[in-house]
This record gives C-alpha cells, sequence and structure tokens, in this order.
C-alpha cells in the first residue's frame, strides 16, 4: 500500500510537469491529498514562488474552469459572495405593477435566482463541473472576512437570506494563498491541509527554465540561474520570483545575450528591469555587482 502511494505521488509529479508545472514530492503529495480528501489546501511562502501557479496547473490537470477570487483589503461579501441585480430589479418592479398577484409573489419574483450576480465563491459552488476555487493572498483581508469563509470550506454551502442555504454538488477544489502580510487565524488553518512554498532550489528552477521557456539555450538557461539564485543572496528589498527569471531569461534572448559574461555586462545591466522591480534594488546592482556576479556563472 505504502508503494502504491509513492508511485502515486511521482505520478502526479510527472502530470503536473507534463502541464508545465515543477512540483517537489512533498508538494505533489499534498496535492494527490487534496484532490482526494477534497480538502481546501493553504499555500503560504513569499510573493512569487509559484503559489497561484499551483492551482493554475492543478486547473489544467483536472480539466475544469479555474475561479479566481483575489483578496484585497477592504474586500466585502458582496463582492466575493453575490450581489443582486438591482437595476433589473428595480426595472422588474415596475412591470409588476400591475400584476394582480399578492405581494409576497412577487418578492419571490424579484429575489429569484435570475437576478442574482454570482461573484466567486458562489459561483465556484454552484459550477459543474466542480471547478478550482483560488483564493488568492487570504491574508491581505480581514479577520472579519475569514469568518465568512468558514462556512464554505467547512460544508461548502452559503447562506443567502432570499433564497436560503445554497450547497455545492460537488465540492471544489480549493487553494488558498497567502504571502504572510498577516496571521492567518487558527480557526481558517484548521480547516485546510497546509504547504509552504519556497523559492525553488537550483535544480528544480533549472528545470522550469527549461519547461517553461525552451527556447533559452541550456548554457544561458544554467547562468540565469545561477545569477537569479545569487541576487536572492543580496540584501535586496523584493526577491526576484519565478516569473521574473523567465521574463529575464527571455529578455537576455530579445537582447541578443547568447552568454552571461562579465564582458557583456552592459547589456545584462540593461535586461535587469525584467529582474528587479525596484528602484533601490536596480541602483544597488551596478555594472561592478553585475561583473562580479556574471564572472561566478
Amino acid at each position: 500500500m505504502f508503494t502504491d502511494r509513492m508511485t502515486d505521488v511521482v505520478s502526479l509529479q510527472e502530470s503536473l510537469e507534463r502541464h508545465g508545472f515543477i512540483a517537489e514530492r512533498s508538494l505533489a503529495a499534498t496535492l494527490l491529498l487534496t484532490m482526494e480528501m477534497r480538502r481546501p489546501l493553504l499555500l503560504e511562502g513569499e510573493a512569487g514562488v509559484g503559489k497561484t501557479e499551483v492551482a493554475k496547473a492543478l486547473a489544467r490537470l483536472s480539466n475544469t474552469r479555474l475561479i479566481r477570487l483575489q483578496c484585497y483589503e477592504g474586500l466585502d461579501t458582496h463582492s466575493a459572495l453575490y450581489e443582486w441585480n438591482y437595476q433589473r430589479q428595480l426595472l422588474a418592479i415596475k412591470l409588476l405593477e400591475q400584476d394582480a398577484r399578492p405581494v409576497s409573489d412577487k418578492e419571490q419574483d424579484i429575489f429569484s435566482e435570475r437576478y442574482l450576480l454570482k461573484r466567486p465563491l458562489l459561483e465556484a459552488i454552484t459550477t459543474m463541473p466542480a471547478p478550482v476555487l483560488l483564493i488568492d493572498e487570504v491574508d491581505r483581508t480581514d479577520e472579519a472576512f475569514e469568518a465568512y469563509l468558514l462556512e464554505l470550506l467547512s460544508d461548502f454551502q452559503m447562506s443567502i437570506p432570499e433564497l436560503g442555504v445554497i450547497r455545492a454538488s460537488e465540492r471544489p477544489l480549493v487553494i488558498l494563498t497567502s504571502n504572510g502580510t498577516r496571521e492567518i487565524s487558527d480557526a481558517l488553518r484548521r480547516r485546510c491541509l497546509y504547504q509552504y512554498v519556497d523559492y525553488p532550489s537550483f535544480d528544480k528552477e533549472l528545470l522550469i527554465v527549461r519547461t517553461r521557456a525552451p527556447d533559452v539555450p541550456a548554457k544561458l538557461a544554467l547562468q540565469v540561474v545561477e545569477f537569479v539564485q545569487a541576487v536572492r543572496q543580496m540584501d535586496i528589498q523584493k526577491k526576484p520570483g519565478i516569473a521574473e527569471t523567465l521574463d529575464w531569461a527571455s529578455a537576455l534572448l530579445r537582447l541578443g545575450v547568447s552568454a552571461i559574461e562579465p564582458n557583456g555586462a552592459e547589456r545584462i545591466v540593461d535586461s535587469l528591469s525584467a529582474l528587479v522591480k525596484t528602484r533601490e534594488d536596480r541602483a544597488g546592482l551596478t555594472r561592478p555587482v553585475v561583473e562580479k556576479l556574471a564572472a561566478a556563472c
């Protein structure tokens, strides 16, 4: 049984790789549990390590729709759950003025699903086949909003006063991501499986570049990863993520850079807009620094 389970994990890794996502064994094992147990998965880690890509890859693998709720400070339930289409309701009320039916019957018409605007959370539990629901950067919301998530993540149902309780026919796969800007409540954590996602190792990042950017020559791909991994060790404000690595590899190709060498530092400096994203970090990567990093590649 243990051997069969490990085979399943390796098989999932291979399937994810065919869909363009490189997952280490621990993440693949957690995703396998997420799919089989239908438990939400909380992915925590620095921005840029590929947490959002996990949900995208899972949707591709499952051949289902990805529904994304992008969280932000001040996100309210109406934006995340549902809203009533007030304009259409007002128009319907006008049209029903001459209707002789009882008021209660008219209210049932006005507060029916045809006037309901489904936002991501409601859409996720009413979509068939079951989608992948990505609740991205949940740490940007407040504890009050987390409380609204508890019913959804516990029972996959939602209460709408005018309609009653709406339950999912089939549980969606739920991925929550957090950049760690705020501590997530214990109540929310208890409802989720958990995985910390770190910056990729050298070998993993090299495999990502070769998979996602096959046009990059093997030598340049190796040097790009060496350079980026060295930059991450510097005292900088925003460490480049995997997306920046891929963008920078593409930028180097477009500038005609076939190898990272000290004597080509000028063109490397010209390409850094794809790699570093703050003024301070850009100022710290001076030509002498770039030459030193290039020489080590």
